[in-house]
């Protein structure tokens, strides 16, 4: 009887493990090992520990993102590029007291392999392609995570960023916070612009764009972000390029643009080039009457979204006067900034180091 009673046992215990192997294969999470797995931006899937609890980023966008998820308790090193900065990179100055407790892990997107792997974070957060982040997984057997490129602000790319970090993270509740923030802006502006006369939607030229350095008045770019997610005219957008490029200044003068914006990291070259010759600059309609603006320079490494979405409602406020009536441009950039950054008043910190909104005076 007992071998009866001890056969019976066995097989119960054996028809257990078969009915758990056969749960369903797509469920993420495991919990008998703690960990789950994530689909990131190159299409990989990679097995992650259920509750991360340390990572190092690398490469443009990484911990630019993993700020703005409010995740720096989770970090346990720092590129060297992202010490030192300015006013003009958010994210990164004002977190310099944290950067500088931590060990430097690369720089600007290369990686110092000994001192990541002795800082054995749960993941790396990587700007990488899918076989470096192959190769990066292999050599160092810590999990890498890829993210996408952000060069847009309300674009998928952005609400994607985010969603994969929240994830990662176990943050859901913050990406479901800054999505639903950027769903609502996204809306507020599609409202908004939906009310603007088309057949009276001005034309606009934006300069000093910096690209691969400074560049002065023929510094510009198509897709310009603020201006595209506003459905404005881009001049430069009917070049047929893309991205930033330096334009014909002659064209320039050809279109005759109603708005010039001028970046202000660039606005002394801008000026200096208005010096040298005054006659061309005089001849375009908006430096004669005065329809010329600022824009804050928002790509530092990329785009810094705060700082993108900021220049787009000023921009706003000055080529759709009427849709945009209600909004004070400052009032909103510290809105935004609040959001994205958790600190208060970030624009006096910019005006306090010469970035600011308003007209732009580029003959003095």
């Amino acid at each position: 009887m007992k071998k009866i009673i001890a056969a019976l046992l066995a097989f119960a215990m054996l028809f257990s493990l078969c009915a758990c192997g056969g749960t369903n294969n797509d469920n993420k999470t495991n919990d008998d090992t703690g960990t789950k797995v994530v689909t990131d931006a190159c299409g990989r899937q990679v097995t992650i520990p259920e509750t991360v609890k340390s990572v190092i980023c690398v490469g443009v966008g990484s911990l630019r993102f993993t700020t703005y998820m409010d995740a720096l308790d989770l970090l346990v090193g720092v590129e060297e590029n992202e010490l030192g900065v300015g006013a003009q990179k958010p994210f990164a100055y004002l977190h310099q007291d944290v950067w500088e407790k931590l060990p430097q892990t690369g720089n600007n997107g290369e990686t110092y392999d000994e001192q990541i792997i002795s800082a054995n974070p749960d993941v790396i957060i990587a700007n990488m392609d899918k076989d470096t982040a192959d190769a990066y997984q292999k050599k160092t057997g810590i999990p890498v995570v890829t993210i996408p490129m952000v060069e847009g602000i309300l674009d998928d790319a952005v609400f994607d960023m985010i969603n994969l970090l929240g994830e990662v993270y176990g943050k859901q509740d913050r990406a479901k916070e800054l999505t639903d923030y950027l769903a609502a802006m996204k809306q507020d502006i599609a409202d908004r612009v939906a009310k603007v006369d088309k057949d009276k939607i001005p034309s606009v030229y934006v300069s000093g764009v910096s690209f691969k350095g400074a560049h002065g008045f023929e510094g510009t770019e198509a897709g310009y972000a603020p201006l595209a997610a506003l459905k404005g005219n881009n001049i430069a957008d009917a070049t047929g390029k893309s991205g930033a490029f330096d334009m014909d200044i002659e064209q320039v003068l050809k279109v005759d643009p109603d708005y010039i914006f001028v970046d202000t990291s660039n606005l002394d070259l801008v000026k200096q080039q208005y010096a040298e010759n005054p006659a061309f600059y005089n001849s375009l309609t908006a430096v004669k009457e005065n329809r010329v603006f600022s824009q804050i320079s928002f790509r530092f490494c990329a785009t810094n979204v705060e700082l993108a979405l900021a220049d787009m409602y000023y921009m706003a406020t000055v080529i759709y006067p009427e849709a945009f009536a209600d909004v004070d441009p400052v009032e909103k950039a510290n809105e935004i900034f609040k959001m994205f950054l958790g600190t208060d008043d970030f624009y006096s910190t910019l005006n306090e180091a010469g970035y600011s909104f308003g007209p732009v005076d580029i003959t003095k």
